[in-house]
C-alpha cells in the first residue's frame, strides 16, 4: 500500500471513528426532552410535517419517509417553498419537527411564525441552547457540541449524522410504542426485496387446490393432475380432509398395473403441508429442502386443503 492509500484510509477511518464518537454522546445525552417529544408526536391528530433547509432539509426528508414506512404519517416541507403558498400544508393537529444546526436558518421564520400563530406543536432540533428555534419550540431537542467530522470544522457530516439517528429514534420509539408489526410494514413496502420478503403464503397461493377422493380411478385422476397443470394432486378422504399426495414419483413407482388402482393406493399419506399465515419464504425454504415443486396449504389447526404453492409462484414474487 503506497503512503497516499495509507493517507486515504486513515482519513475515512478518522471520519468515521469521530462520526461514531458523537453518536455515543448524542445517546448519552438525551433527557427527557426526547420522551416529550415523542408524546408530543403520539398525540398528533394530523401528519408530522419535518423541515429543514440545505443539508438539514436532505435528512428531514429522510426522516419524514421513515415515519411514514413505520405508521406515522408524514411528510417533508421545503421552508423556502413554504413561504411561497406550501403553509397550506401545515395545517392544526399537525406536529411539526424542524431542523436547524446552528437554529437561526432565517428561512425558517415564516414556517415558525405559522406553527406560533394557529398553535402547531413545533419540535426544534438545534445544537445551539438558545437560538431562536430552541426558544419557539414547543419541546426543544439539543443536539451535542462535537467537532465535524471535516479537519475545517465546516462541512455538515457529524452533525447531520446526529440528527438523522435521531429521527431513526422518534420513528422506532413511535413504532414500538403502536406494536407496529411486520405486516403493518408490508403493507407500506409491497414493493422489492423487503415486500418480498414479507409476503405470506396466502398472498402468492393459488385458492382451488386440486384434490380427488382417495377412491377415484387412477385413469381419473391423471385426468385431473393434466388438466390442472401442477404435476400433484391432493388425495382427501371421506370427510373432505387431506390424506395424501400424488407426485410424478408416486406415479413411477406404480407403473405397473397403475390403471388398476384407486387415488388411495398410490399416494403418498400424510404429505407436509403450511399454513397460509407462513411467509412465503418459508414455503420456499421447506420446498428447495425437501427437493419438492409443491406445497398444499392447509387451513389452521386442519387438515382441510384450501389451497397450492408453487415453486415458481415463489421465484416471480422475488422470495429468495
Amino acid at each position: 500500500m503506497t503512503s497516499s492509500s495509507t493517507d486515504l484510509l486513515a482519513t475515512g477511518q478518522r471520519v468515521i471513528r469521530r462520526e461514531a464518537g458523537a453518536l455515543a454522546t448524542l445517546a448519552e445525552g438525551l433527557d427527557d426532552s426526547f420522551a416529550k417529544a415523542v408524546t408530543l408526536l403520539m398525540a398528533a391528530k394530523g401528519r408530522v410535517i419535518v423541515s429543514g433547509m440545505g443539508k438539514s432539509g436532505h435528512i428531514a426528508r429522510k426522516i419524514a419517509a421513515t415515519f411514514a414506512s413505520t405508521g406515522t404519517p408524514a411528510h417533508f416541507v421545503h421552508p423556502a417553498e413554504a413561504s411561497h403558498g406550501d403553509l397550506g400544508m401545515v395545517a392544526e393537529g399537525d406536529v411539526l419537527i424542524v431542523l436547524s444546526n446552528s437554529g437561526e436558518t432565517p428561512e425558517l421564520a415564516d414556517i415558525l411564525a405559522h406553527a406560533k400563530r394557529f398553535g402547531i406543536p413545533l419540535i426544534g432540533v438545534a445544537s445551539r441552547e438558545g437560538s431562536t428555534l430552541m426558544r419557539q419550540a414547543t419541546v426543544g431537542i439539543l443536539l451535542p457540541q462535537v467537532p465535524e467530522a471535516c479537519e475545517t470544522g465546516i462541512v455538515p457530516t457529524t452533525s447531520t449524522t446526529m440528527t438523522l439517528a435521531l429521527g431513526d429514534a422518534l420513528a422506532i420509539a413511535l413504532m414500538e410504542h403502536r406494536a407496529f408489526t411486520p405486516e403493518h410494514f408490508r403493507m407500506f413496502h409491497p414493493g422489492g426485496k423487503l415486500g418480498a420478503r414479507l409476503l405470506k403464503v396466502a398472498d402468492l397461493m393459488h385458492d382451488d387446490p386440486p384434490l380427488v377422493a382417495d377412491t377415484l380411478p387412477m385413469g381419473e385422476t391423471l385426468l385431473e393432475i393434466t388438466r390442472r397443470g401442477f404435476g400433484v394432486v391432493g388425495v382427501t378422504d371421506a370427510k373432505g380432509d387431506l390424506a395424501g399426495i400424488i407426485t410424478d414419483g408416486d406415479l413411477r413407482r406404480h407403473l405397473e398395473g397403475l390403471m388398476l388402482h384407486r387415488a388411495g393406493e398410490v399416494m403418498t399419506p400424510n404429505p407436509r403441508t403450511i399454513g397460509p399465515e407462513a411467509l412465503a419464504g418459508e414455503a420456499l425454504a421447506l420446498m428447495n429442502d425437501r427437493k419438492i415443486t409443491c406445497l398444499l396449504v392447509t387451513a389452521p389447526d386442519s387438515r382441510r386443503a384450501i389451497g397450492i404453492l408453487h415453486v415458481h409462484d415463489c421465484l416471480r414474487a422475488g422470495v429468495v
